[in-house]
């Protein structure tokens, strides 16, 4: 059964940073590009960072880059979404997600993403 666990989410100040893990179970977890999304209160889910099968390849939205980077350790069927220079804005229920696929590059696009994780809560706030 594939599955897929988020945590490392929480409370934190502005400006101050969080290290999100996504741990899969249950597939071959390198033949999977996984996508980070967000999802902030009275809004739509928006893919804002994914990472290719190898970690060759990443892809961040406009509204975290230079701030977000992520990261996978296949061996240990592990991604991470490091968060650095946090913002109110940032608050929302982050979730991870997986696509089976043969292509080197990673996509976002949300309606692509069959398995998902059940989320963690991110709130930034003084």
């Amino acid at each position: 059964q594939l599955q897929l666990v988020e945590s490392g989410g929480g409370l934190v100040q502005p400006g101050g940073s969080l290290r999100l893990s996504c741990v899969a179970s249950g597939f071959t977890f390198d033949y999977y590009g996984i996508t980070w999304f967000r999802q902030a209160p009275g809004k739509e889910r928006e893919g804002i960072s994914c990472i290719s099968r190898s970690g060759g390849g990443t892809n961040y939205a406009d509204s975290v880059k230079g701030r977000f980077t992520i990261s996978r350790d296949n061996a240990k069927n592990t991604v991470y979404l490091e968060m650095n220079s946090l913002k109110p804005e940032d608050t929302a229920i982050y979730y991870c997600a997986a696509l089976r696929t043969v292509q080197v590059m990673c996509v976002m696009a949300e309606r692509k993403y069959a398995y998902w994780g059940q989320g963690t809560q991110v709130t930034v706030s003084s």
